[in-house]
């Protein structure tokens, strides 16, 4: 695992797992082979297991296990702790050495994990630890760790509550066109540029999903603006301004609850500005989170393309021109080059999700 991502509550299992004895690190022994049979009952298991011994030397992974955890550190061979010590909490971590060699509950334990890296997104698991089928019940030497990876079940049933607050959002702002869904590609496009150069150490695969995913949640706050000013022809006074400009909070409140703090940093910040002229608190240069200054690049982009009631589109390279042209002032410069290094992608996502005869409302 990559230990430049290290959380409190990991550096504080880091601190049990250095007082933990484990036992030795001999190599296995004829032993902790298993046998044929074993074998092909765990080949095509339906879960991701593992075999420890009392040791918790892992001595066996399935194929499943293999896949699950392609991206960390080898398995057979290695102690268990030291490829999934940090996915548990300290008290799980001594539950889990009290099972194995003080035989804690029957020699069972289930709990949970979370691991991650810089690489892959984070991975939730159950796990269930138990003797192995067949051994000494009452010292058991063997032992079997199931994981049921429950990462895209917790992730669909989380998204889809927020999802039906941006349905209604878009429905009330009468955005039938794609622009939502092109912020959300555009973001992402960014934020893995930035991946990918490494130039900030917590733009990792989390990052980039949650981003892909929650730049598209950026003004679900619309929801409570009037509709006659959301959707009014021509300009708006300066209370009407006024109001509208509240969507920022009022997306922060309704995102406060989503438990990626990224959720409420973009729907609150968006329109801030680098230069500190922006809403709603006048924030200015890094003072304004990284997410909401990716999203709003993409926003403004998205935004320059599209013919509205107010103004007509502009191509490609006027948008990206006028954009330049802010970099210091309403963006991040940083991002701009980055952006300016990769507009063409823009482009193409625009190409590809862009609106056929729609008109799309005051953003």
């Amino acid at each position: 695992m990559d230990k430049s991502v290290v959380t409190p509550s990991e550096e504080d299992a880091l601190e049990v797992l250095e007082d933990l004895d484990t036992g030795d690190d001999t190599d296995l022994s004829a032993s902790d082979t298993l046998s044929s049979s074993y074998i092909d009952l765990f080949q095509n298991y339906l879960f991701p297991l593992l075999v420890i011994n009392g040791k918790f030397r892992i001595i066996y992974a399935n194929p499943q296990c293999q896949k699950l955890f392609t991206d960390f550190s080898g398995l057979e061979g290695n102690q268990f702790f030291d490829v999934f010590g940090r996915s548990f909490g300290v008290e799980a971590l001594k539950e889990i050495r009290e099972t194995i060699l003080e035989g804690k509950n029957g020699f069972s334990w289930k709990g949970y994990s979370s691991l991650k890296s810089r690489e892959i997104e984070s991975l939730h698991s159950r796990v269930f630890i138990f003797p192995l089928p067949g051994a000494n019940t009452t010292e058991p030497n063997h032992f079997e760790v199931v994981f049921d990876d429950v990462t895209v079940e917790n992730k669909r049933l989380l998204r889809n509550v927020f999802m039906s607050l941006l349905e209604a959002s878009r429905l009330k702002d009468n955005d039938t066109g794609h622009h939502i869904s092109r912020v959300s590609l555009y973001s992402e496009r960014l934020a893995r540029e930035l991946y990918e150069r490494k130039t900030y150490e917590h733009i990792d695969a989390d990052f980039i999903d949650s981003i892909s995913f929650l730049a598209s949640m950026h003004d679900v706050g619309k929801i409570g603006t009037p509709d006659d000013i959301l959707n009014k022809e021509g300009p708006l006074s300066q209370w009407e301004w006024n109001v509208m400009r509240e969507h920022t909070k009022n997306g922060a409140y309704i995102l406060s609850t989503y438990p990626n703090p990224m959720a409420k940093q973009i729907a609150l910040s968006h329109h801030e500005r680098w230069d500190g002229t922006g809403y709603p608190f006048q924030l200015s240069g890094d003072m304004i989170p990284l997410p909401a200054r990716i999203v709003s690049v993409a926003d403004v982009y998205d935004a320059l393309r599209m013919e509205r009631s107010y103004k007509p589109a502009l191509d490609h390279a006027s948008s990206a021109k006028q954009i330049a042209s802010e970099a210091g002032t309403h963006f991040d410069p940083f991002l701009i080059d980055v952006f300016l290094s990769i507009a063409e992608d823009f482009e193409k996502i625009y190409e590809e999700n862009k609106d056929i005869g729609a008109k799309n409302p005051r953003d």
